[in-house]
């Protein structure tokens, strides 16, 4: 049965996406079937397997505008990651959803079929708390915030907290909180620890272990069609991920 997790944070350049393609490369390396929902309207997830997404025929708003069956739309890629990729047409998946019926449960629906083909999908959701990232949330057994080692790390954070809260209420009473992932951190600098003893200080042991690095290889990668981990396994960034699926396998295993 598949441990379906959102990767999320309205805020943009948190290392969403980077965390998306590499943690799902990661884990797919150490012999886990995976399947990334790139459910972001620029398409990037998609580009960073190796896709060219304004090529790809069937992709995540043709299942949850049009109905398609989501095997339909699943590429495999060269890194052992599935994929249903996004392109710019998701960008008007909001505005038709509104008026449909139960229209925070499309992409629920939609993975439903798959969960026994899978041990862990992946979803990576908009910048934003729209319909899109709802209907993310309402698919998920749980959530990962990426915050970036910045002085304004938690601006915003509240905002997500308080929507994670409203679905519990409302839609999917067992969403939790996987964990909260550091990115960008500099070692060589104050303010990363400055920022994570004050992220620490508001989540606790919520807060990974495993920080994501600055780093120049994981920045490059994607214009490769490459995840990190791929591009050059032996980096600190593709290190770390690589360390932070473990930190997830073993949490999944707990639970």
């Amino acid at each position: 049965m598949a441990r379906t997790i959102s990767i999320a944070n309205q805020k943009g350049g948190v290392g969403k996406t980077t965390t998306a393609v590499n943690l799902s490369a990661a884990l797919a390396s150490k012999g886990l079937r995976i399947l990334l929902i790139d459910f972001d309207p620029q398409g990037n997830a998609t580009g960073a397997l190796g896709l060219e997404k304004n090529a790809v025929a069937k992709t995540v708003y043709d299942v949850i505008i049009n109905g398609l069956d989501a095997r339909a739309a699943i590429q495999k890629t060269a890194f052992k990651v599935e994929i249903i990729p996004a392109n710019v047409d998701l960008a008007g998946a909001e505005v038709e959803l509104a008026p449909m019926t139960q229209r925070e449960f499309k992409l629920s629906a939609a993975l439903e079929p798959l969960h026994d083909d899978f041990d862990f999908i992946l979803i990576d959701c908009p910048p934003s708390l729209g319909l899109l990232t709802l209907n993310a949330l309402n698919a998920s057994d749980s959530i990962i915030i990426p915050i970036q080692c910045e002085f304004y790390a938690l601006e915003g954070v509240t905002q997500l907290l308080h929507t994670i809260e409203l679905v519990k209420s409302n839609f999917n009473p067992l969403l939790a909180i996987d964990g909260v992932l550091m990115t960008m951190y500099d070692a060589r600098t104050r303010l990363g620890q400055q920022v994570i003893a004050e992220v620490k200080k508001n989540f606790g042991y919520l807060v990974y272990e495993t920080y994501i690095p600055r780093s120049v290889r994981l920045s490059e990668a994607p214009s490769f069609g490459m995840p990190g981990v791929a591009y050059d396994k032996r980096s600190r960034g593709a290190q770390n991920y690589l360390a932070l699926a473990d930190e997830i396998i073993d949490s999944n295993r707990r639970s």
